[in-house]
């Protein structure tokens, strides 16, 4: 099978790239991963040549514009990538025969859910970023296998992990929001994830994030204490908890955006693992990268 994953130096990419079925298993994938300069999602030209060149089975679109808060002053950019190129990704996956992988985010609603967010919940996004992603899921169209996810994070490139370490190591406190509920998601967990739904054909919208509940501060403590177990930081400094209204930013995020993932773990043949538990594989791989 033939994959072409956008985004290649993302996060996600990155972890696709890394866990793609190999020549010892018996569907190996033939991975082309893509950079912005290979193929550019804010250029339709780029996106119509590189699929039409390539012809992929397959089609991850793991690229996105993700910087929630300038997405505020930057909306027709973020709307050009978020939503307009993954219409341009599904026409050029028609005309070829090719499945598209979307993947999307929890910013798609608003935070006011009692329970875990279900698939078929209402969006109602908060955000430029979050409207922008809503108006993706909906340009992929009923075809598209769509996955949503929150809280990713990874070894290297920049993620809230990397800028918990680097405060951790510059100041003897720092402040977390606490009011604001869901839970981390490993990439390496994610891309598993959706090779196993690739694999099993699936359809549809999907949730996944790794399992349990957490607030960024309570992220933060864990990411100072397994840090320090493994020398990754020689102290522990302390961690306040704040509030969203604290800690003010341009783009309104939801407070309580944890996603029930349950269906699609059963789906993708993957077992449900604590999100504390992929954060020390997440901060062996810091330590190994020096």
């Amino acid at each position: 099978m033939k994959v072409l994953i956008t985004g290649a130096n993302g996060q996600l990419g990155r972890a696709l790239a890394a866990t793609a079925p190999g020549p010892h298993e018996s569907d190996r994938h033939e991975i082309a991963a893509l950079t912005r300069a290979e193929l550019d999602l804010a250029d339709a030209d780029s996106i119509a040549s590189a699929i039409a060149n390539r012809k992929p089975d397959v089609v991850i679109n793991a690229g996105a514009y993700t910087a929630v808060d300038k997405a505020e002053s930057e909306t027709d950019l973020a709307q050009r990538i978020n939503a307009d190129a993954v219409g341009l990704l599904r026409r050029s996956c028609a005309d070829i025969g090719a499945r598209l992988v979307h993947v999307s985010t929890d910013f798609v609603f608003d935070g006011g859910a009692a329970h875990a967010y279900r698939v078929d919940d209402m969006r109602n996004p908060l955000s430029a970023y979050g409207r922008t992603k809503a108006a993706g899921e909906d340009m992929a169209g009923p075809d598209a296998l769509i996955v949503r996810t929150a809280w990713v994070y990874a070894a290297g490139g920049a993620s809230f992990v990397a800028t918990m370490l680097r405060l951790m190591r510059e100041r003897d406190e720092i402040g977390v929001v606490s009011d604001q509920i869901g839970a981390p998601t490993w990439a390496t967990s994610l891309a598993r994830t959706i090779w196993g739904l690739i694999a099993n054909e699936e359809s549809g919208i999907h949730h996944f994030s790794d399992a349990g509940v957490a607030s960024w501060y309570d992220f933060a403590v864990a990411i100072g204490e397994e840090a320090a177990a493994i020398g990754l930081i020689d102290r522990t400094i302390a961690v306040k908890p704040i509030t969203t209204e604290d800690y003010p930013t341009p783009a309104v995020r939801p407070a309580f955006s944890l996603l029930d993932s349950r269906a699609t773990r059963e789906a993708a043949g993957v077992d449900p693992v604590h999100w504390r538990e992929n954060l020390r594989h997440m901060l062996q791989e810091v330590k190994q990268l020096g």
